[in-house]
């Protein structure tokens, strides 16, 4: 069985007929057979929406009961049961009565749709969860039933039921929607014609992008090329220079004149990351395009009149504007320019705006010669090479020709010939080292050079620019096209491997940034340090505010000087997001490191954003352990202190009551209870004053040599006699203590053991050496603790089964191990064998047989 389909009546404002649509659809439906049932309609008593309802076959709703009052909603079970081919169902935000089947009746729609069944809806323009905001600043209400863009978009259908503001201001006067009681106060707060015009246009806007995004997937899917104005956009053509800024406010006043009119500024850039202009004005021009309301995009492409019209096409915009050829007179024997090859092959269907400005004429800036990534040196070493080493190669050729000539008479023509094809194989060997030492241009210069004088002074006849044999003329010639060839060969080889290099130097810095991504590095100053070291900068530092009319504040700065005040101040500055940007000072980055640049402010970013979500999930857990912390202090005064002085105060009062003439016995049993309930409260009282010492820090322990047995006897006072045996042999080591601590922790496991162990079986209390560590251990019968709760136990306010709640307030364990971790050892639980429980005391043994033990600084252990 498929999914459902959803069909949804959307409308600006109640009352604009969204349910009469939806039964007027039902009804036709109806007559063409369909099965068809109403799940959920909400007709406000409205008569015509009643009489809609007729003839139309409803699910009885299921009954609920909320706050003594009696609500209806849609019974889902029932309609999946009946299995119509349409369900009706009315108000798609609508927020169910506590106890239905889902929280959402879109949800219940969900289930609907999963079964098959087809969906007919209604919802309200301002329900939609993004439009929150807008809607309540424009009518001055929250709306607190909101459902998911998402729900909507994912419609198979959505139909916009509009009415005027005057007609519904009309229908709500006439009692159509409200009630005759309701009406002036509607009119005059929601219902104001602004607020409905406002509502309107949201829906219209809304229904307009969705209507979009069918368009777009109908030309994707059928494959459609040519440009549908169904709206017009207009595609800014952006290079980088000065000129985006005027082509920019001239486009958006193009939008202006038509409604719904869409910018999108294109900043086309080469492949190899080269750019005419300033590497900041890509950056300034993508703020100016947004601030205005546009888009900017970024394309990479050699061939910029194509890369330019594939994008217009593709965004099926109707407009291209580009500004005036910044090229002399002179430069046009080169091409006709981007903007006359966009007009001449955009077509019939897409209109080019070319728009001058200041910077028409005056010239291009070239861009960074590619000679220049070879350093001056290697470049004058070319130019050397290629002009002055075939002056000395000629010189050195004829110095030796002569000599030859004079020691040997004339030669041969074979023998000449034979000269004359070593000599061009030396001007050649000039000409390729050339080529790797400074480029392509003095590899050139040199091949001109070298044919030139190969011409007046090896090539017969001497000193003439002419050439008599045809032989010779060949060889010149191919002389010439194979040290042009081997240049450009050569040239080639040193850009590619130069590209290689910083590609193989890219990976390796963004390898590095997805390194630190998954290893969850969150050093802000660490990243920022990285990038100043990659970049040979002098300081770097990640700006951020929270609108676009706040000062900037620096979030993270390494480098020495002082920080920059805004990214405009700095040499090289990367946006990164709507309030954020990257700055760096030191000297002015080519364009091809901003896309490096960019991963960088990106994942300075997300340092930044995981930093304080950190810091945040902290406060957060401080919060929630101290409300938890305060919930079960309430709860143990309400109850458990309570408990002792309701005791105290009921035996006082009974020894102060005249009316009753109490006995020596008596009076001894009150007075014992009396002392009895204030050593109990003390206990509690104690027992909290320490939990809270622990959990500010402010313990600190006088650490003293002592021997066991001097303590822990005295820890075995506030249990029954018999109930508690002692086992601490006289020859184990001294521990390096707090002795009123250690006292503590002791009493409280044992009284915590005696509590649970059974009367028969007394609680074992012995202590062992083990290396430089003493054991106490602390033995029960009791039921046992499992082996996923023996770490909660020490938690605060935590009871182990079915403790009574005056068994006290579940402070004991957590101030135990609190005080033993505070002296340097460790308290755990752990089985007993045969049954029980055992709490294992770890304790430094002393270094020494007598005296203090120093300690630098108390240790302090928080809870």
């Amino acid at each position: 069985m498929g999914r459902g389909k959803l069909r949804i009546y959307l409308g600006a404002a109640p009352g604009v007929g969204k349910t009469y649509a939806m039964l007027a659809e039902a009804h036709r439906r109806v007559e063409r057979g369909t099965d068809c049932v109403v799940a959920v309609v909400e007709h406000h008593d409205r008569p015509r929406t009643e009489v809609m309802l007729r003839g139309l076959e409803q699910i009885p709703r299921r009954a609920l009961e909320h706050r003594g009052s009696r609500f209806t909603e849609m019974d889902v079970e029932a309609v999946l049961r009946r299995a119509p081919a349409v369900a009706l169902v009315d108000e798609l935000a609508h927020t169910n009565v506590p106890g239905s089947r889902n929280p959402k009746r879109w949800q219940d729609v969900e289930e609907l749709l999963a079964a098959g069944i087809d969906v007919v809806s209604t919802v309200n323009i301002q329900h939609l969860e993004s439009l929150g905001d807008v809607v309540e600043s424009i009518t001055g209400v929250r709306q607190r039933e909101t459902l998911p863009d998402e729900v909507v978009r994912r419609a198979d259908q959505i139909e916009l039921v509009d009415m005027s503001p005057p007609a519904l201001r009309r229908r709500m006067a006439h009692g159509n929607i409200y009630a005759p009681d309701k009406v002036d106060a509607a009119l005059s707060n929601y219902f104001r014609p602004g607020n409905l015009t406002a509502l309107r246009e949201l829906a219209l806007l809304w229904v307009a992008d969705r209507v979009d995004e069918y368009l777009t997937a109908y030309r994707s899917r059928h494959r459609v090329s040519a440009i549908w104005g169904s709206r017009e956009r207009i595609v800014v053509g952006l290079t980088g220079g000065p000129e985006g800024r005027t082509l920019i406010r001239r486009a958006v006043r193009l939008a202006e004149k038509g409604a719904g009119g869409e910018v999108l500024a294109v900043h086309i850039a080469r492949s190899d990351g080269l750019t005419p202009g300033s590497p900041k004005e890509p950056a300034v021009q993508r703020t100016l395009v947004e601030a205005l309301g546009g888009t900017f995009h970024h394309v990479v492409g050699d061939d910029i009149p194509t890369a330019l019209l594939d994008f217009a096409r593709g965004a099926n915009a109707t407009q291209i504007v580009l500004g005036s050829s910044r090229r002399r007179a002179w430069q046009y024997v080169f091409g006709p320019g981007v903007g006359a090859t966009v007009a001449r092959e955009s077509g019939p269907d897409l209109d080019v705006h070319i728009v001058t400005h200041e910077e028409a004429a005056k010239g291009r800036g070239l861009p960074v010669a590619r000679g220049a990534r070879l350093g001056r040196s290697r470049i004058v070493a070319g130019w050397l090479v290629g002009v002055a080493g075939p002056a000395l190669l000629t010189l050195l050729l004829t110095s030796t020709s002569t000599s030859t000539s004079t020691g040997s008479g004339s030669g041969t023509g074979s023998g000449a010939g034979s000269a004359l094809a070593n000599d061009m194989l030396a001007f050649l060997a000039l000409t390729v080292a050339a080529a790797l030492l400074g480029g392509l241009l003095p590899a050139l210069a040199s091949a001109a050079a070298g044919s030139l004088l190969l011409n007046w002074f090896f090539t017969p006849p001497v000193h003439t620019l002419t050439i008599a044999d045809p032989q010779n003329i060949v060889a010149m010639a191919i002389f010439v096209a194979v040290a042009v060839s081997v240049a450009s060969v050569v040239d080639l080889a040193a850009r590619r491997t130069h590209q290689a290099s910083r590609l193989r130097a890219e990976s390796e810095i963004l390898s590095f940034l997805a390194g630190s991504v998954l290893r969850g590095e969150s050093s802000l100053e660490a990243l920022l340090e990285r990038v100043r070291e990659t970049f040979g900068m002098e300081s770097a530092a990640l700006l951020e505010r929270s609108s676009d009319v706040d000062p900037w504040t620096c979030a993270g700065r390494v480098g020495p000087g002082a920080p920059v005040a805004r990214p405009e101040d700095a040499d090289v500055d990367v946006p990164v997001g709507d309030h954020m940007a990257l700055a760096l000072s030191g000297r002015v980055l080519p364009a091809s490191d901003r896309r490096v640049l960019a991963a960088f402010g990106a994942q300075a970013a997300g340092v930044l954003d995981r930093r304080r979500l950190q810091q945040e999930a902290e406060q957060a857990r401080a919060f929630a352990e101290g409300d938890r912390i305060r919930t079960a202090l309430l709860a143990a005064v309400s109850h458990d202190l309570r408990t002792p002085l309701a005791g105290i105060k009921a035996a006082v009062s009974s020894l102060r009551s005249d009316d009753v003439e109490w006995s020596q016995e008596d009076r001894a049993e009150l007075l014992a209870a009396i002392e009895e309930g204030a050593d109990r409260l003390d206990h509690l009282v104690g027992n909290l004053l320490d939990m809270s010492r622990l959990q500010t820090g402010t313990v600190t322990p006088l650490i003293r040599e002592i021997d066991l047995d001097e303590v822990v006897p005295m820890a075995l006072g506030g249990v029954p006699e018999g109930s508690a045996e002692l086992d601490v042999p006289e020859t184990l080591p001294m521990v390096a203590v707090d002795a009123g601590l250690l006292e503590r922790v002791v009493a409280n496991l044992v009284e915590n053991a005696v509590k649970y162990s059974p009367r028969a079986a007394p609680v074992l209390v012995a202590a062992s050496a083990l290396a430089d560590r003493v054991e106490v251990r602390v033995v029960d019968r009791g039921p046992g603790v499992p082996d996923n709760a023996k770490d909660r136990i020490f938690e605060p306010f935590q009871r182990h089964g079915d403790a009574p709640r005056g068994a006290g307030v579940g402070l004991g364990l957590a101030v135990a191990r609190g005080f033993a971790e505070a002296m340097g050892g460790s308290l755990d639980a752990e089985d007993t064998p045969g049954g029980g429980l055992t709490m294992v005391l770890t304790l430094r043994a002393a270094e020494s047989p007598r005296g203090p033990v120093p300690l630098a600084e108390p240790e302090r252990q928080t809870t």
